[in-house]
Protein backbone atom coordinates (compact mmCIF):
# COMPACT_ATOMS: atom_id res chain seq x y z
CA UNK A 1 0.00 0.00 0.00
CA UNK A 2 2.22 2.75 -1.31
CA UNK A 3 -1.08 5.27 -2.53
CA UNK A 4 -1.29 8.50 -0.06
CA UNK A 5 -3.81 9.40 2.30
CA UNK A 6 -4.10 13.31 2.27
CA UNK A 7 -7.24 15.15 3.91
CA UNK A 8 -7.52 18.76 4.22
CA UNK A 9 -8.19 20.61 7.02
CA UNK A 10 -10.54 23.83 7.10
CA UNK A 11 -10.49 26.29 9.68
CA UNK A 12 -8.37 24.62 11.91
CA UNK A 13 -11.26 22.26 12.56
CA UNK A 14 -8.63 19.11 13.50
CA UNK A 15 -11.92 16.67 14.72
CA UNK A 16 -13.38 17.30 11.14
CA UNK A 17 -10.42 16.21 9.51
CA UNK A 18 -9.58 13.48 12.14
CA UNK A 19 -13.13 11.95 11.04
CA UNK A 20 -12.29 12.30 7.70
CA UNK A 21 -9.02 10.69 7.88
CA UNK A 22 -10.23 8.11 10.09
CA UNK A 23 -13.05 7.02 7.46
CA UNK A 24 -10.39 6.94 4.21
CA UNK A 25 -8.16 4.30 6.12
CA UNK A 26 -11.46 2.29 7.14
CA UNK A 27 -12.02 2.12 3.36
CA UNK A 28 -8.72 1.44 2.25
CA UNK A 29 -8.28 -1.59 5.15
CA UNK A 30 -5.39 0.38 6.76
CA UNK A 31 -7.00 -0.96 9.96
CA UNK A 32 -7.29 -4.62 8.69
CA UNK A 33 -3.63 -4.93 7.78
CA UNK A 34 -2.58 -2.91 11.00
CA UNK A 35 -4.33 -5.85 12.88
CA UNK A 36 -3.49 -8.41 10.95
CA UNK A 37 0.66 -7.41 10.89
CA UNK A 38 0.17 -7.02 15.04
CA UNK A 39 2.02 -10.61 15.43
CA UNK A 40 3.54 -12.97 12.61
CA UNK A 41 1.04 -14.80 11.10
CA UNK A 42 1.99 -18.68 9.90
CA UNK A 43 2.29 -19.26 6.40
CA UNK A 44 -0.66 -21.85 6.97
CA UNK A 45 -3.02 -19.60 8.88
CA UNK A 46 -2.87 -16.80 6.25
CA UNK A 47 -3.63 -19.78 3.01
CA UNK A 48 -6.69 -20.41 5.74
CA UNK A 49 -7.62 -17.03 6.18
CA UNK A 50 -7.33 -16.19 2.60
CA UNK A 51 -9.18 -19.12 1.68
CA UNK A 52 -11.97 -18.36 3.88
CA UNK A 53 -11.54 -14.42 2.33
CA UNK A 54 -12.67 -15.94 -1.32
CA UNK A 55 -15.19 -17.76 -0.28
CA UNK A 56 -17.19 -15.14 1.68
CA UNK A 57 -16.38 -13.10 -1.35
CA UNK A 58 -17.89 -15.56 -3.56
CA UNK A 59 -20.73 -16.17 -1.40
CA UNK A 60 -21.60 -12.68 -1.40
CA UNK A 61 -21.62 -12.01 -4.92
CA UNK A 62 -23.37 -15.16 -5.37
CA UNK A 63 -25.89 -13.45 -3.51
CA UNK A 64 -26.30 -10.13 -4.57
CA UNK A 65 -26.18 -12.18 -8.21
CA UNK A 66 -29.44 -14.20 -7.26
CA UNK A 67 -31.34 -10.48 -5.61
CA UNK A 68 -30.59 -9.16 -9.18
CA UNK A 69 -31.96 -12.10 -10.83
CA UNK A 70 -34.70 -11.87 -8.29
CA UNK A 71 -34.15 -15.72 -7.16
CA UNK A 72 -34.18 -14.27 -3.53
CA UNK A 73 -36.31 -11.39 -1.76
CA UNK A 74 -33.58 -8.51 -0.62
CA UNK A 75 -33.48 -7.67 2.65
CA UNK A 76 -35.28 -5.32 3.97
CA UNK A 77 -33.30 -1.93 5.03
CA UNK A 78 -32.48 -1.02 8.44
CA UNK A 79 -34.18 2.43 9.73
CA UNK A 80 -31.29 5.07 10.03
CA UNK A 81 -32.86 6.77 12.82
CA UNK A 82 -36.39 6.31 15.30
CA UNK A 83 -39.00 8.07 13.39
CA UNK A 84 -41.59 10.04 15.09
CA UNK A 85 -43.61 8.56 18.65
CA UNK A 86 -46.96 7.77 18.65
CA UNK A 87 -48.89 10.13 20.48
CA UNK A 88 -49.74 8.80 24.13
CA UNK A 89 -46.93 6.65 24.36
CA UNK A 90 -44.05 8.11 26.72
CA UNK A 91 -40.21 6.39 26.74
CA UNK A 92 -40.48 3.90 29.82
CA UNK A 93 -37.73 5.42 32.40
CA UNK A 94 -36.47 1.79 32.90
CA UNK A 95 -33.62 -0.06 31.32
CA UNK A 96 -35.01 -2.57 29.46
CA UNK A 97 -35.14 -6.19 31.08
CA UNK A 98 -34.87 -4.06 34.08
CA UNK A 99 -37.17 -5.68 36.91
CA UNK A 100 -40.08 -3.36 38.27
CA UNK A 101 -39.59 -1.76 41.41
CA UNK A 102 -41.82 -2.87 44.17
CA UNK A 103 -44.05 -0.44 45.88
Amino acid sequence: MDTVLQVLVRDNNIDQALRALKKKMQREGIFREMRQRKAYEKPSERKTREKAEAVRRARKAARKQAIREGLIAAPKPKPRFAGPRQPGTAPSMARPGAAEPKI
